[in-house]
């Protein structure tokens, strides 16, 4: 496996990690199955999503890939009236990650991330490590530490 500048980054912060590839197909990108594929749960399952508020700018949320991002909640936790998702256009050159493969550490710069608070109530959470087909299992209080995380409830169940 090709280490990805995620998993670079966790081995120089000496944060432990697991990693779970599976067959990336773009037009199933259920993370249900890829949780049944890895036999790990879909609740520790979470995907990134990258933003633009009218204050903040760039900003990263990570909610868990069933639910849906609640914008008013993003909103208030980021000090934004408004935002809007970035178009999958912009993605590569804000954050240096292609749809599917992005993930809220290691990106071209350090935007505000905003984690739901859900991952509070797991051990080991899932992320993207950097590319397609790859997953990175991190402790949530390390994926806290490592992106200077604000934790709220920015997901609609």
């Amino acid at each position: 496996m090709k280490k990805t500048n995620v998993l670079r980054l966790l081995d120089k912060e000496k944060i432990p990690y697991k990693t779970f590839q599976y067959d990336y197909d773009p037009d199933h990108l259920s993370a249900k199955a890829i949780a049944e594929e890895n036999g790990i749960s879909l609740q520790q399952v979470y995907k990134t999503l990258v933003g633009k508020g009218n204050v903040t700018g760039v900003l990263v949320a990570v909610i868990p890939s069933n639910g849906t991002l609640d914008f008013k909640s993003v909103c208030k936790a980021a000090g934004n009236k408004k935002m809007t998702l970035v178009a999958v256009k912009e993605l590569q050159g804000l954050t240096g990650y292609i749809r599917g493969g992005c993930s809220p550490m290691a990106m071209k710069k350090p935007y505000p991330v905003f984690l739901d608070e859900s991952i509070l109530q797991q051990e080991l959470i899932y992320v993207n490590a950097g590319q397609r087909g790859l997953l990175v299992g991190i402790a949530p209080s390390d994926l806290v530490r490592i992106t200077k995380a604000t934790v709220a409830k920015i997901s609609l169940e």
